[in-house]
C-alpha cells in the first residue's frame, strides 16, 4: 500500500478520519503511524471476484469482513479467495476471503457471488 493510495481513497470516500491521514495524530494512538483504511483493503475483494473468481460474469451479492491487524503505507499484502461453496440451482458461490501481510492473516471474511450468464 502506498501513501498516495491510501490519500486517494480518502478523497474519494470523504474518509479523512486523522488516524488514516494526519502523521501526527496517529503518533499518539496505540499504531503509532497512520493506518489504510480498511475498506481500501476490503475492495481488493472486488477485484478478486470481478476479474478472477469467478471474473466477468461474476455479481457481488454479499461481502462479511473481520479486522484483526492494521496495514501501514509501504508494506505489501497478498489477496486470496477460497471456493468454499457451489450453488448449481442459484449460481451462487461462496468464497473465503482473506488478506494477508507478512504471513500474517489481518482481514478475513466471506462473500456471496452470482456467476451470470
Amino acid at each position: 500500500m502506498l501513501k498516495e493510495q491510501i490519500e486517494k481513497i480518502a478523497e474519494l470516500s470523504g474518509d479523512f478520519n486523522p488516524l488514516h491521514v494526519d502523521e501526527e495524530y496517529a503518533k499518539d494512538t496505540k499504531f503509532e503511524k497512520p493506518i489504510c483504511h480498511g475498506m481500501m483493503l476490503a475492495s481488493f475483494f472486488s477485484r478478486l471476484v470481478g476479474m478472477h473468481i469467478p471474473g466477468k460474469n461474476s455479481l457481488y451479492m454479499s461481502q462479511s469482513l473481520k479486522f484483526f491487524s492494521p496495514c501501514y503505507s509501504g508494506e505489501h499484502i497478498i489477496v486470496e479467495g477460497i471456493v468454499n461453496a457451489k450453488s448449481n440451482a442459484t449460481k451462487i458461490i461462496t468464497i473465503e476471503t482473506n488478506i494477508f501481510k507478512n504471513n500474517k492473516k489481518i482481514i478475513t471474511g466471506e462473500a456471496k457471488v452470482m456467476v451470470r450468464k
